[in-house]
């Protein structure tokens, strides 16, 4: 409370002494007589001029009229001046803010640059695909039985006919040895009709007889071997065994997916190409595979299929590619990237893809241009100039620039968002944005 007081006092005293200043001083430099002097000069005016007014044809009609439409007259006029007065002040407001803005010109923005150059750029068409065995298969069995034996492990190479299951074909194996005696004795007995057949002890009815049955016998045979083939579960082809979860003494049944068997050496590579590219497209052409699962890694095949219809969907058509695999690397089902080099190498201008702004009116890009003039530092002043571009492919981070921009041109590469022609220039490279041909991903 005592310092409010304290400060009250002091303002108070302030003015006071203000007061007494302003007094002074109007004495001193005669303000009263000069205001007087000019308070005269506007009177003297105003008579003059209510003189002037009082002779005009507009005062004295506005005389002739009643009372009421005289002060309805007067009071118009003055709402129409004042909304005059008021237009004609924000006019003069807007005129003077607008010459005033047009004398500061734009503000600068900070931008970086580059000087567009052509670089080595190998034409090519990229896809993805799907990797596919060279021969794969999820085996089965066509008969149930009880599992007596596996002599395969997860994941071993095997090669065709070695075997993979067995069934218990105890029984299959006693009646194939029945029916080897039966069809023996009938073989047999079919020889000794025909011995005697020769001598016409028998007729040629008996004989036929004996025939037919030997050939019956032989035929259950074979049968029967056809079925104790078929208890044990063989390899089709050379590959790699999957994962292995039967066992001894598990009973199975018909259809049932029990392994799966892939020849990984060499593999396929499925993928699409759009049918613009039909014509760039031949069985033998070299391609360029890589995997997420080894990055730093590329393996190289040949076109060996291309499909003879389009896709009515997707209006793509479907290619096969075969790569060596001899390390047995690239697996079944994997996601794959494909390049195919489509003739030499070109030069071809390229800036970073950030510097281009896609409208759907085009696309372009902004250039430094010089002034002319000098900037505070002495060095040359720049301006942006924006400019219509037509863009080619993209590779990684870049995108070639077909038309628009001339080799050497200056290349505002970020910041251009706030710019507009005109637009003065700060040069700042400190930082630059990504403009890698083969981009790796930040671990």
């Amino acid at each position: 409370m005592k310092l409010l007081e304290k400060i009250k006092k002091k303002l108070i005293a302030l003015v006071l002494a203000l007061w007494v200043w302003v007094k002074l001083k109007a004495v001193e430099w005669k303000l009263r007589e000069k205001a007087i002097a000019l308070w005269e000069k506007i009177k003297a005016f105003w008579g003059r001029m209510g003189q002037k007014w009082r002779t005009t044809r507009a005062y004295k009609k506005l005389m002739a009229m009643e009372p009421l439409q005289r002060r309805m007259t007067i009071m118009l006029c003055g709402v129409f001046l004042l909304l005059g007065l008021i237009f004609g002040i924000n006019q003069l407001k807007t005129y003077m803010f607008n010459y005033f803005v047009s004398g500061m010109g734009l503000p600068p923005a900070t931008v970086s640059t580059m000087v567009i150059s052509p670089s080595e750029w190998q034409p090519k068409l990229s896809s993805v695909g799907n990797v596919r065995a060279f021969r794969g298969v999820e085996l089965s069995t066509e008969i149930s039985g009880l599992v007596v034996a596996v002599p395969i492990k997860s994941g071993q190479d095997v090669k065709a006919g070695d075997l993979l299951i067995k069934l218990n074909d105890a029984s299959d194996v006693a009646q194939l040895k029945s029916l080897k005696a039966m069809a023996d004795l009938a073989k047999v007995i079919n020889e000794r009709d025909r011995q005697q057949l020769a001598i016409q002890a028998i007729s040629n009815n008996v004989f036929d007889t004996s025939a037919a049955d030997a050939k019956s016998k032989q035929a259950q045979v074979e049968s029967q071997i056809a079925l104790v083939a078929k208890k044990n579960l063989t390899a089709p082809f050379s590959g790699r065994v999957g994962i292995v979860s039967i066992n001894p003494g598990q009973y199975i049944n018909p259809g049932d997916k029990l392994l799966t068997l892939q020849t990984l050496d060499p593999i396929f590579v499925d993928f699409n190409l759009p049918q613009s590219n039909a014509q760039q497209i031949q069985v033998g052409q070299e391609v360029f595979v890589t995997t997420d699962a080894f990055k730093d890694a590329s393996f190289t095949g040949k076109i060996t299929a291309v499909s003879p219809r389009v896709d009515t969907n997707t209006r793509n058509i479907q290619v096969e590619a075969q790569l060596a695999n001899p390390d047995k690397k690239i697996l079944p089902g994997m996601f794959a990237n494909v390049n195919i080099k489509l003739g030499d190498q070109v030069k071809l201008l390229t800036l970073p893809q950030t510097a281009v702004t896609y409208n759907p009116y085009g696309s372009t890009v902004f250039i430094a241009k010089p002034t002319g003039k000098k900037d505070k530092q002495g060095n040359p002043a720049l301006e942006a100039q924006q400019v219509f571009v037509t863009t080619g492919t993209t590779r990684g981070d870049q995108v070639a620039i077909l038309k628009g921009v001339e080799e050497g041109a200056t290349v505002v590469t970020s910041g251009q968002l706030k710019l507009k022609n005109g637009t003065p220039l700060i040069i700042n490279n400190k930082v630059q944005p990504a403009n890698s041909p083969d981009p790796k991903p930040q671990e």
